[in-house]
Parts: structure tokens; sequence; C-alpha cells
């Protein structure tokens, strides 16, 4: 058993766009997935944490996989995230994504009613019962959902056939680099993706198959030709790339006032804003569009990096 070759490489997270009144600004969707398609990334995950999956309501989250479906139109792999309280409604949303167009699934553990390893591991099998033959990736982000997914149990699901892959956000480098050794014993099972843009390079050294990373919304070109130079062993470019990349991460950190999804998808949204991929940085509600002296500052870090 192997990994499914789909699900390598640099697959963003695509950040959703808002119009002033709150809808899907679907012009700007379009150009953030042409240009990140135009930068050479292998798949795009819509509706994770920085596509305002847990801000839209049913209606909404049809609207962004709809539209994202026909506007990448078979160019790469569509993940979409299924992400919600509790495994029946978890259940709904894969089969809505699939009956939309989704190539592969992508669900947390519940975060609700809090359970345990059990309960997680039993929440995995009943999705992989649920969707058949999908796809299907465990997204590992206990920052979140306030429950961290065992290495061991991972690669046990993978194994079986339960999991086509994992997403880690966790920030947990041992077990993560435990993970890529079990996968490899197993016989590579698992797409094993990281979801820490700044250490990318080290994931790639741990075994890992890609990334995840906000930033390439951003700045595309330079995670694929990470991704392409670890391929090719070529480590020097690897650490020079992510050493680049990380200066412009810095628009996370040069804001004032800000926390949590203000300061981090805001970051994102107001740097594709003034990138003109955006038509505004509108955020959903109640989060507050980043303005003045932060916008300023944002904008300093993309001249900085020869973004604008």
């Amino acid at each position: 058993m192997s990994a499914d070759k789909r699900f390598r490489g640099v697959i963003p997270p695509v950040v959703t766009p808002d119009t002033p009144d709150h809808e899907l600004d679907v012009p700007s969707f379009e150009r953030l997935i042409n240009y990140m398609i135009g930068g050479g990334v292998d798949g795009l995950f819509f509706l994770g944490s920085s596509g305002e999956v847990v801000f839209s309501t049913d209606e909404r989250r049809d609207q962004i996989v709809r539209e994202a479906v026909r506007i990448v139109a078979g160019r790469v792999p569509v993940l979409v995230g299924i992400i919600d309280t509790e495994t029946e409604r978890v259940i709904e949303q894969g089969k809505r994504a699939i009956a939309l167009g989704a190539d592969a699934l992508v669900a947390t553990a519940p975060f609700y009613a809090l359970g345990g390893p059990v309960e997680a591991e039993e929440h995995f099998r009943c999705l992989h019962e649920a969707f058949g033959d999908v796809p299907l990736f465990a997204y590992d982000i206990p920052v979140c959902v306030h429950t961290k997914l065992g290495w061991k149990m991972l690669a046990k699901l993978g194994a079986e056939g339960v999991l086509a892959g994992v997403k880690d956000s966790s920030g947990d480098d041992v077990s993560f680099r435990y993970l890529c050794q079990e996968n490899e014993k197993l016989g590579h099972p698992l797409s094993v993706l990281t979801g820490h843009e700044i250490v990318v390079d080290g994931a790639y050294l741990s075994g890992a198959d890609g990334s995840v990373p906000g930033l390439a919304n951003v700045e595309p070109k330079g995670y694929v030709r990470m991704w392409k130079a670890a391929q090719e062993g070529d480590w020097t470019t690897v650490k020079a790339e992510q050493d680049r990349l990380n200066e412009i991460s810095h628009i996370f950190d040069v804001t004032k006032g800000l926390v949590g999804y203000a300061g981090g998808v805001g970051a994102f949204k107001t740097a594709l804003w003034l990138m003109g991929i955006f038509d505004s940085n509108t955020m959903p509600r109640p989060v507050k569009a980043m303005e003045g002296e932060n916008v300023e500052a944002i904008k300093k870090v993309l001249e900085d990096n020869g973004l604008l």
C-alpha cells in the first residue's frame, strides 16, 4: 500500500474572500485560485481554518465548494474541509461535498462533546464507512478542537485504509517525526502533509509528502520551488526558500492589537487586497478588518520582499 500520489506537494488552504456585505466575493476567489494554480501548486484545500469553514452556514459552504470546483475545473485536486462539531454533522457535510465534486475530504476530531482517543478513532472509522472510496484526511489541530490525534492511531488507520492522509497543524514536531517514520515502516499508506508554513523544510527532512501553507496564498511560487528542490535533494535551496518565505511571514507579527483570526487570516486578506487579488480585506463577522497602521505595516513587509 502506498499513499495516493495525487495528494503530494504544495496544497494551500485557500483563503475565502468576502464582499463588504459579507457575501462570497466570487471574482476575488477566482483570481486567487488562478494565481495559485499559475504559481504551480499541486492541489487546493477549501474550507479549512483559513477558508472560514466554521464561520460559514451550510448554504455558504456549498457555494464555496461549488464555485471552487467550477473555477479549478480539474486542473488540480480539490480537498474540502468537512469540519463540524460531531460525527453525524461531519457525515452530512461530507456527503454534500462529495456530491459537489470534492476529490478528498478533510476532517478534525469532534470538538464539542469532547472525547478521548477511543472516540476519535471511532469517529474516523464512521466517516470512512460513510464515504466509501473517497480519500479522507485527518486534520490534527488541537489548538482549535482540543484533541491531539495520536501518531500511532493515525498510522494504524492509514495501514487499515481508513485514512488516506494527515494534515498536521499540531505544532508537535516529535509526534510528526514519529508519524513519518511509522508511515514508512508500514509501506507509506498515508500522505503526510505539514500545516506549519514556517518549518516546512524540517518537515520535508522528516519525510513529509507535502505542505499546506497558508502563506502560499500570498506567495505560492516559493513553496513550489522548495518542494521541487526537496525532491531533488537540494537542501541548500530548500533552506534558502524557507528563509525567504519566513521574511514574508512577518505579516503576522508586525501588526498591533490583533489576536487569533484577526491577526492571522486578517494578514492574509490584507496582503491579498494590497496585491490587487482581493477587492477588500473584509473579515467574517464578528471579526473586524485591518485598517490604518496595521495595513501600512503589512504593506511595508510586502514591499520589502518584492511583492508590491
